[in-house]
């Protein structure tokens, strides 16, 4: 029997919480930059690692590729902006405010995909919004 989802999301999360506290601790003695680039040159090896333990077949596809690279640019992108935040700021802060990218998420699944925009999702945007001021004040 495979690991539910949420067994998952629970491991991602307090992976991402621990990753938090050791990236600032890191930021700290070397520079943010960095500790970045030794963060995810680890996270590779890793991924690596388990692609080569799998059982699972691996599909690859030209599309599939293309859109890998696209998405590691923001990757690329959101790692920089969250190292250097973490060195000049609260990793409290800077982690819970970076953590609402799935405000970003939701709303580009409502353009572009069709999602439905329901009381629900409007809700969480205010709080989400109401979050960030709280937490940037």
């Amino acid at each position: 029997m495979a690991p539910s989802p949420v067994v998952f999301a629970v491991v991602a999360m307090i992976s991402w919480g621990l990753w938090t506290a050791i990236a600032k601790i890191a930021t700290e003695t070397v520079d943010p930059t960095v500790a970045m680039i030794l963060s995810y040159v680890t996270s590779i090896a890793i991924a690596i690692g388990y692609l080569w333990i799998a059982s699972d077949n691996v599909s690859i596809t030209v599309e599939g590729v293309g859109w890998a690279l696209v998405s590691g640019i923001f990757a690329g992108i959101g790692a920089i902006a969250f190292y250097s935040g973490i060195a000049q700021g609260r990793a409290g802060t800077v982690t819970t405010i970076s953590a609402l990218y799935f405000v970003v998420a939701v709303g580009i699944g409502i353009v572009l995909f069709g999602n439905p925009l329901g009381i629900r999702e409007v809700v969480g945007f205010v709080f989400a919004i109401l979050s960030v001021v709280l937490l940037a004040g």
